[in-house]
């Protein structure tokens, strides 16, 4: 959801789907003298084709960075030729777990005596979804427009196209020039592989898996990253019977090890058929919505009603007109640290959101946006950018240095930072300090038999964090202390004197400083 709505309080009817859903259709007056008028064909109530900034794709990256140049001063207008809101709120973020929290609260009550016995029967499958729908704004966005008519940032409905320097039509022929910059905020899309098959079985990708309104029988997940465990602990959860085919060694390969280890543990004990090193040699689909068969490799045919590819996902950059401005249709969009694209002759364009591949988050997205906002304000005031500050206003450093992300299943695993091998490979001397989650007491009153590992990555030469790691129920809440360490670069000798409360989990960082010290 765009512009930190999140603690701006909505109205009930923009928040009928929660904290980052959304909707639209039109908005009014971002342009100075612009006239609010019942809408055009173009679906916008401004008028104005000159802006100061033109923003293609209105996902919460999109609606972000319109909210912030507004903000400053400047007139900004929105494309989107789909929903205002994006991916995130109807496909992504908030529908996947919307159907994952349920999954967790069951869970999590069967772990403490005395509540287990009053959690009984299967999830009330029909009722999950119907939560999600909600939470999903039912796919309409008129909650979202009626933010971005509030906020003063205009709507132009359709697909936006480059067409040289600062200039961008839209379906329709309508053209739209920019005085300063063009935002390109796209995100990206799932990518099929070269399967024999597959196209012509019209596999779930994210979408369908996030969005569909029955429990499928059999459901074939093939991939091991985030998007495929979250959604294999979703539907088996939710009674599908759930194969996985995962062509690596392991689950969540660019989190530490042991993470992946214990979702993968937790998914067979749910009842997950997890196949790794398994690739898939061909799909098959047996008539207009009959089943599909999966055929493993190694193995034999599976027989299933869906199959899900959660393998990589591609820049939606294919018919942006990039050609007209000296780019590659189709490639992701390199950028600097104030998020303007590499390569194009006066500065103007930007991109921010997955499609410039630095971060492929939704919460990445709109930090970008907001560092990005900063700088085209900044550079249309003519105000000196502070590009030598690796930390500040108008430089996206955490992208490199401290990016934070959770999976949502069931133990959560939950990451900031480098891995171990990761700082290894950057040339820093660096030592992992392991810990047992289960071993601390406030982990123990959490869950009987809780199960978890924490892991903090340790610069030796500065003695400060590169990165922290945890696995286990309920861990997404200790991230953000992490977080806060390793972008602040807290010395642990100061860590030391940030006293956790007791019995909570985040004693956690007590034991692992404890270990560091050899306390």
């Amino acid at each position: 959801m765009a512009a930190e709505r999140e603690t701006r309080g909505d109205t009930a009817g923009e928040r009928e789907a929660g904290a980052e859903t959304a909707a639209g259709t039109a908005a009014s007056g971002a342009a100075p003298g612009a006239a609010p008028g019942a809408g055009d064909a173009y679906g916008a109530h401004g008028t104005h084709d000159t802006y100061d900034v033109i923003v293609l794709g209105g996902g919460p990256t999109g609606e972000n960075l319109a909210d912030r140049v507004h903000a400053a001063g400047l007139s900004a207008v929105l494309v989107e030729h789909e929903l205002v809101g994006g991916e995130c709120s109807y496909w992504a973020c908030m529908p996947s777990k919307a159907l994952l929290r349920p999954v967790a609260a069951r869970d999590g009550a069967r772990r403490v005596a005395g509540a287990k016995g009053a959690v009984t029967g299967p999830l009330d499958a029909s009722a999950v979804l119907a939560r999600r729908d909600a939470f999903a704004a039912h796919w309409r966005d008129e909650g979202q427009v009626r933010w971005l008519d509030g906020a003063g940032i205009d709507l132009v409905r359709g697909r936006g196209r480059l067409d040289g320097p600062r200039r961008v039509v839209v379906d329709g022929g309508r053209t739209l020039i920019a005085r300063h910059a063009v935002a390109v905020c796209t995100g990206s899309r799932p990518v099929l592989p070269d399967v024999p098959g597959l196209a012509d079985a019209r596999p779930w990708t994210s979408r369908e898996a996030t969005s569909a309104q029955a429990v499928p029988g059999h459901l074939v997940v093939v991939g091991g990253g985030v998007v495929g465990v979250e959604m294999a602990t979703a539907w088996r959860a939710l009674g599908a019977e759930v194969t996985m085919l995962v062509r690596g060694d392991g689950l969540l390969p660019r989190m530490e090890p042991f993470a992946g280890e214990l979702v993968a543990d937790a998914l067979r004990e749910a009842g997950v058929d997890v196949r790794t090193g398994t690739g898939v040699r061909e799909v098959r689909r047996a008539g207009n919505g009959g089943p599909v068969t999966v055929v493993p490799d190694p193995g034999d045919g599976i027989v299933a009603d869906e199959v899900l590819i959660a393998t990589g996902r591609a820049p939606r950059t294919g018919d942006l007109g990039l050609e007209t401005v000296g780019l590659t249709p189709g490639e992701w969009l390199e950028v600097d640290d104030s998020l303007r694209v590499t390569g194009v002759p006066g500065g103007w364009l930007y991109a921010a959101g997955d499609v410039n591949h630095r971060a492929l988050l939704t919460h990445q997205g709109k930090y970008q946006a907001r560092v990005a906002g900063a700088a085209i304000a900044a550079r249309a005031r003519g105000v000196p950018i502070l590009e030598s500050d690796r930390w500040g206003a108008h430089s996206a450093s955490a992208d490199h240095h401290a990016v934070p992300q959770v999976v949502f299943t069931d133990p959560e695993a939950a990451a900031v930072g480098l891995t171990a091998a990761e700082a290894e490979r950057a040339g820093h001397r660096v030592r992992a300090v392991d810990h047992d989650l289960g071993a601390v007491a406030g982990a123990s009153l959490y869950a009987d038999g809780y199960r978890g590992r924490a892991r903090m990555v340790v610069d030796l030469d500065r003695e400060v964090l590169l990165g922290a790691t945890f696995v286990g129920p309920g861990v997404a809440e200790l991230l953000h202390a992490a977080t806060v360490a390793v972008a602040g670069e807290v010395p642990l000798e100061r860590l030391w004197h940030a006293v956790p409360s007791y019995p909570t989990i985040s004693e956690i960082w007590l034991r692992l400083l404890e270990t560091y010290r050899g306390d």
